[in-house]
């Protein structure tokens, strides 16, 4: 439903002309805001941990982490795309929970990354990259404004200006081995999720 500009008169002023359009101008600000910051699909093992929202980046340190917040979305039907992954593994990708018919791989964009990505990010939901340098600020504001304007994410596997949150793996167990017998079952990682000066953990199960 559309709204009307309502303009008080006696803010304004019969003759502030000024004041009409500084009022008209704080009024269309308001009504159109900033870009609406969806959330998209996570795994269940990530509720109260971290939410993905469009427009926003996200660093990891692990290759699991990164795969493991794309699946979500993937499961949920998205096309999601991994730039700079010269060994991406299908097979960890699928257990994880990647749909590999609906996701594109450009395993080595070399010193193109930053075009490559940024053609991902236009018609993906999310982006997986490894960068093959370190990222300099500019670089990563490009992206984060494409990211935007294409309400979409991107999940960094290495360090990333300004993200919204980092995720690390502090502590890896296997589970299946008893008494020095049996086989390996499940892999359980102590995952820090940290935002600002903030840090919750959860140890997760990744493959």
């Amino acid at each position: 439903m559309s709204h009307a500009v309502v303009v008080d008169p006696a803010t304004a002023g019969r003759n502030d002309t000024h004041a009409v359009i500084d009022q008209l101008r704080g009024r269309i600000h308001a009504l159109q805001g900033g870009p609406t910051r969806l959330s998209v699909p996570t795994l269940p093992m990530f509720d109260g941990l971290v939410q993905l929202r469009t427009g926003g980046s996200y660093a990891v340190d692990s290759a699991s982490l990164a795969m493991a917040l794309a699946a979500g979305a993937s499961q949920a039907g998205e096309w999601v795309g991994f730039a700079g992954w010269t060994d991406f593994g299908a097979q960890a990708a699928h257990q994880l929970g990647i749909e590999l018919t609906r996701t594109v791989l450009v395993p080595a964009p070399g010193e193109h990354w930053l075009e490559v990505t940024a053609a991902l990010v236009d018609v993906l939901k999310v982006v997986v990259l490894r960068p093959p340098t370190v990222v300099d600020a500019k670089s990563a504001s490009i992206l984060d404004a494409r990211l935007r304007a294409r309400s979409a994410v991107l999940v960094v596997h290495g360090d990333w200006p300004r993200c919204e949150a980092r995720l690390s793996a502090e502590q890896t167990t296997w589970r299946g081995i008893g008494h020095g017998r049996g086989r390996l079952r499940e892999r359980r990682v102590q995952v820090a999720v940290r935002r600002g000066a903030g840090v919750l953990r959860r140890e997760l199960a990744l493959g």
